[in-house]
């Protein structure tokens, strides 16, 4: 059985209030190893580290997500810098930018827009700079933001690596992450009927630049489309992966594992 990695997880969501045990043993005998939950506030943060610290296969990732910035205390590094010195503590984020939902699709304004961008912006570089000081890598979150959010990622290239998850972009936008030495992180998305261009992504990235995720409780792969997403599914993704890279199993859980341990160096503790 190939032994798989689920990168990015929200295993502190209420979906799991129920059965967070059964979902954590169905991932094992899956063969998922390792599971990274990700925090999208400093709450969610420390969920993330109390599952980190209940389960021996699961670790945390600490930031606060763009959706919520307006939300976001004014200087968030104090507390993120607490959360960060945890030894299960793998990354910062999720991180980034999105302007698909911004005020002005709710009857917001302009000016609306523009303030919810800045302050997004202002949250983005603060998590890259705690990054920086501890020697994170971030989980980047992009929506709707792509130039603008691998513009604010560049100034820290060369001290801080930027993993795009949930990658759905263009293989011309894959080039510019990879070009500043990026990596990607693909999800159920690449089972999806309609979705072509994330399997030509999947088809021009090369080996130890990407990763595997489900980003449950969303993007459930097929056959579980519609449902809830949970770790176990990684192996589904691997083998739609595996299937559009004309590469076996073994060889995609050896590669795919490796790049997460070199990604995420607290990983192996």
């Amino acid at each position: 059985m190939a032994i798989l990695f689920d990168t990015h997880a929200h295993l502190d969501y209420p979906d799991y209030a129920f059965d967070l045990d059964a979902v954590i043993e169905r991932a094992r005998l899956a063969g998922i190893e390792k599971i990274i939950s990700i925090g999208t506030n400093l709450a969610s943060s420390e969920r993330a580290i109390q599952l980190a610290e209940r389960f021996p296969g699961v670790y945390a990732a600490v930031g606060w997500h763009p959706t919520e910035a307006l939300q976001a205390p004014a200087d968030l590094r104090p507390a993120l810098r607490i959360l960060a010195r945890h030894p299960k503590v793998v990354a910062i984020g999720e991180t980034g930018l999105d302007y698909y939902r911004l005020p002005s699709t709710a009857g917001g304004t302009p000016a609306d827009d523009a303030a919810d961008q800045l302050r997004q912006a202002e949250i983005f570089q603060q998590q890259l700079e705690v990054a920086r000081e501890f020697h994170l890598n971030c989980i980047i979150h992009q929506r709707a933001s792509f130039a603008d959010t691998l513009a604010q990622l560049r100034p820290f290239a060369g001290h801080v690596r930027g993993v795009f998850h949930c990658f759905g972009e263009s293989v011309e936008c894959l080039n510019q992450i990879l070009e500043i030495g990026g990596l990607v992180s693909f999800t159920g998305l690449v089972t999806f009927k309609n979705a072509q261009i994330v399997r030509a992504a999947v088809a021009a990235v090369p080996a130890g630049r990407f990763m595997l995720e489900t980003d449950c409780p969303y993007l459930a792969p097929v056959p579980y489309r519609g449902k809830r997403c949970e770790p176990a599914y990684v192996k589904e993704i691997a083998e739609a992966v595996a299937v559009v890279r004309q590469c076996s199993l073994a060889d995609l859980s050896a590669d795919t594992n490796a790049t997460a341990r070199d990604f995420f160096p607290k990983l192996t503790l």
